[in-house]
């Protein structure tokens, strides 16, 4: 069964839809990335995944025992939110915030919780830091780890590397395929497309044309090819 199935979906605002029929689904350990031109609608899916917004029309069914709050999100950041004034651990326990329920504290399972996802992104030796005096690179482990106490079953993230040097983004990417092989699902917005062929187990392209398929047939599609030439991207990685 899978985790995620989106039925006939469509999305947009104040009933203007910016896309209809759209229908794909997640299965567990997927690496699924969604690609398309700016403006496709690619964050307002991520949206509706996450309950932020609501359809137009169609449905997301959830299986394989996953639950809407069990899902990890790692947004694109902004300004404001690199300026956060809280430290490191405080910002990684906050990913347990929808285990409390209405217990307005963490319990120790929680704050153990905290603790093996600071070790597990290689930012324990810093946690008692203020989050803004962090590079790009950590401040993304750091959200990360924050996801991961969220969940343990599957990722959404919003242009993870974005801001970031070539050095780190190679490792950021390579930290996500770690968790990926852990058996993590994964889904990912990304603008870059040679990086999304060549970690992505799936596709799912958005735009005018729509595909979903598996990463080897987005490259032999004409869609894919068309998208893949006018990025400047590589099909050999």
């Amino acid at each position: 069964m899978s985790m995620i199935e989106v039925k006939d979906l469509a999305l947009g605002y104040e009933n203007s839809a910016i896309l209809k029929g759209l229908n794909f689904t997640v299965n567990k350990g997927d690496y699924l990335c969604i690609v398309g031109e700016n403006g496709s609608g690619k964050s307002t899916l991520m949206k509706t995944l996450l309950g932020l917004q609501k359809p137009l029309s169609g449905e997301i069914l959830f299986g394989d025992g996953l639950k809407k709050n069990e899902i990890g999100y790692l947004p694109q950041q902004t300004v404001v939110q690199r300026d956060f004034p809280a430290s490191v651990r405080e910002i990684v326990l906050s990913g347990c915030q929808s285990r409390c329920g209405f217990r307005p504290f963490y319990n120790k399972a929680e704050k153990q919780l905290a603790e093996q996802n600071m070790e597990r992104m290689g930012i324990k030796s810093f946690e008692k830091r203020c989050y803004r005096e962090l590079s790009g690179g950590q401040q993304q482990r750091v959200l990360l780890a924050r996801a991961l106490c969220a969940t343990q079953k599957i990722l959404l993230l919003d242009e993870p590397v974005s801001g970031l040097d070539p050095m780190v983004t190679a490792e950021m990417y390579d930290l996500i395929e770690s968790l990926n092989k852990e058996g993590i699902t994964t889904i990912m917005i990304s603008h870059d497309i040679t990086a999304a062929i060549h970690y992505a187990s799936h596709i799912l392209h958005i735009g005018k044309k729509t595909f979903f398929g598996t990463k080897d047939d987005y490259i032999k599609s004409d869609i894919g090819k068309l998208f893949i030439l006018q990025e400047g991207g590589e099909t050999n990685v």
